[in-house]
């Protein structure tokens, strides 16, 4: 997967095998991707990566995540459950997402189409970064490390996995991360977990 920002633009992810071919979705959206990224950068986030995706982040915070799909391009905001959506244009990127959390594009010219109503989302999003205020958390939930709930966050195919693994399977990835004492070991171990949460497997199984 791609450690470099500009490689993303240039040659996609990393991770599947269109990477760096015509056939990868970063080409077909080039367009809108730019705008995105564009967009974000005017209102002064920090552009990293994470999840071999453009993150932008403000106050030390992840704001909002791009990514592209076969069928179309998207922007994901972090601490959905703040958004308040005024505009009802964010959808659940799948059946155990939580809340809306997502802009979804079919079509590049929608990024200049729908620029006042995404920046004014990106700042209300960085509005709850400056005051220091995040969702509040159901009492039955199980408290996530901040790194894997930001990758369930920006990996749909990862968070429906993740929700239906029995409690206890769940468990064991939220035991054996928080037991790391650096954030980029639990982010490393994410990656590493990935397939196997995808299988249905808990932590330790093989």
């Amino acid at each position: 997967m791609i450690t470099e920002i500009e490689d993303y633009f240039s040659l996609g992810c990393g991770r599947c095998e269109r990477f760096a071919t015509d056939n990868c979705s970063t080409r077909k959206w080039a367009g809108g991707l730019l705008a995105l990224r564009q967009l974000c950068i005017a209102l002064d986030h920090v552009e990293t990566v994470k999840w071999a995706h453009p993150c932008y982040m403000h106050k030390d915070r992840n704001i909002a995540i791009i990514g592209a799909m076969r069928s179309n391009f998207r922007l994901s905001f972090f601490n959905a459950a703040l958004m308040k959506d005024s505009e009802g244009v964010l959808e659940r990127q799948g059946p155990n997402t939580k809340h809306p959390d997502m802009i979804r594009f079919t079509d590049n010219a929608q990024v200049v189409e729908m620029e006042e109503v995404i920046r004014s989302y990106l700042k209300e999003a960085m509005s709850y970064a400056d005051s220091g205020i995040r969702p509040q958390k159901g009492v039955s939930e199980i408290e996530l490390p901040l790194e894997l709930a930001e990758a369930l966050d920006s990996d749909p195919e990862l968070a429906e996995a993740f929700q239906s693994l029995t409690p206890g399977r769940q468990r064991s990835y939220v035991i054996n991360l928080s037991s790391a004492k650096k954030p980029e070991t639990r982010i490393s171990r994410i990656v590493t977990f990935r397939d196997r949460i995808l299988a249905g497997k808990g932590a330790l199984e093989l």
